[in-house]
C-alpha cells in the first residue's frame, strides 16, 4: 500500500480550482478538510447529515497531533465520531484520490491516512507551505475491502496541532447496478409456401411520380443549459450541473435540493466548485 506523488514537492499533492468558503460571522479561523470524496464534516456542511456546529466550520476540526478519531477530541464536534449517523459511504476501487480544501495555507509537516491502526498513506511535505488551496493524494487501498472508515490527518509544521477528517468507504463496491441482459431470441424458421405457376403479367398503368412525403422531425426533450442557469433557492441540482451566481460559474459536486436559501454556491464548497 503506497501513495503516489502528484506535485513538485515530491509528495502526493495536486492542484484544483480555487474555492472560497464564505462562513457565518463568528466562526473559527479557516484551515482545511477533506472535500472529495466528501468527508463527514463536508457532509455536515452540505446539510446531507444533521450535525452540530461543525456544519458552519468543517475546516476547523483541529486538535493535538497523534489522535486517532474524527473529531480531533473536540466535544463540540463529537457528532463526527458517531458511526451510527447516516454518513454517505463512497464506492471506490483499489486506488483513491483524496482532496483537501485548504482555507489557510499552513506550513505543513506531512499528511497521513489510516484504516484502523494501519497507516495506508503518507506524504512528507518537508515543512513547506502548500502551493495551492487544494491538495490531492492518491492512496493505494488494494489491501482492504468492504466498508471501511478512513482517517485523514494534516500535520501542521509550525505548531503541535493537526487537522482530522474521516471518510466512509466501500472498497471494491460499485455505485452503478449491473443489469442482466435479456436473452436474444430468433424468429422461428418457416418453410416457404410453394409458388404459383408463372403467369404473364398484365400491362401496368403508366408510371406516376409519387408526391413527396413530409418528414416529421423527432421531438426531443432537453434540460435547460446548466451553464446558463442562475442558481435558485429550492431548486434540485445533480452532479455536474453548472450555474451562475454573483457573476461566477460553479459546478455541482453533490446532488442536492436547496432547502435553505443560505446554501449559496459561494458558501457551500462541499456542494459547489467554482470554475
Amino acid at each position: 500500500m503506497g501513495i503516489r506523488a502528484l506535485s513538485t514537492f515530491g509528495v502526493a499533492l495536486g492542484a484544483a480550482p480555487f474555492l472560497i468558503a464564505v462562513l457565518p460571522a463568528g466562526t473559527a479561523a479557516a484551515h482545511g478538510y477533506v472535500s472529495g470524496p466528501a468527508s463527514r464534516q463536508a457532509q455536515c456542511a452540505a446539510r446531507t447529515v444533521s450535525c452540530g456546529p461543525v456544519q458552519y466550520e468543517p475546516q476547523s476540526v483541529e486538535g493535538p497531533k497523534g489522535q486517532r478519531n474524527c473529531s480531533a477530541g473536540l466535544a463540540n464536534f463529537r457528532e463526527l465520531d458517531d458511526d451510527g449517523k447516516p454518513w454517505t459511504v463512497h464506492n471506490v476501487r483499489g486506488t483513491v484520490d483524496f482532496t483537501w480544501t485548504l482555507t489557510a495555507l499552513h506550513r505543513t509537516a506531512s499528511y497521513e491516512y489510516y484504516i484502523g491502526g494501519t497507516r495506508v498513506g503518507y506524504a512528507d511535505l518537508g515543512n513547506a507551505v502548500p502551493s495551492s488551496s487544494t491538495q490531492t493524494h492518491t492512496v493505494d487501498l488494494s489491501g482492504f475491502g468492504g466498508k471501511q472508515k478512513l482517517l485523514a490527518i494534516w500535520n501542521i509544521g509550525d505548531t503541535g496541532n493537526a487537522f482530522y477528517a474521516c471518510v466512509d468507504l466501500n472498497i471494491g463496491g460499485s455505485s452503478t447496478p449491473t443489469s442482466t441482459p435479456r436473452p436474444t431470441t430468433s424468429a422461428p424458421t418457416t418453410t416457404p409456401r410453394p409458388t404459383s405457376p408463372t403467369t404473364t403479367p398484365r400491362p401496368t398503368d403508366p408510371t406516376t411520380t409519387p408526391r413527396p412525403t413530409t418528414t416529421t422531425r423527432p421531438t426531443t426533450t432537453t434540460r435547460p443549459d446548466p451553464g446558463g442557469s442562475a442558481w435558485r433557492p429550492h431548486a434540485t441540482y445533480q452532479v455536474g450541473d453548472q450555474v451562475t451566481y454573483q457573476g461566477a460559474k460553479y459546478r455541482c459536486l453533490q446532488a442536492h435540493t436547496v432547502h435553505d436559501p443560505n446554501w449559496t454556491p459561494s458558501s457551500t464548497p462541499a456542494l459547489w466548485q467554482r470554475i
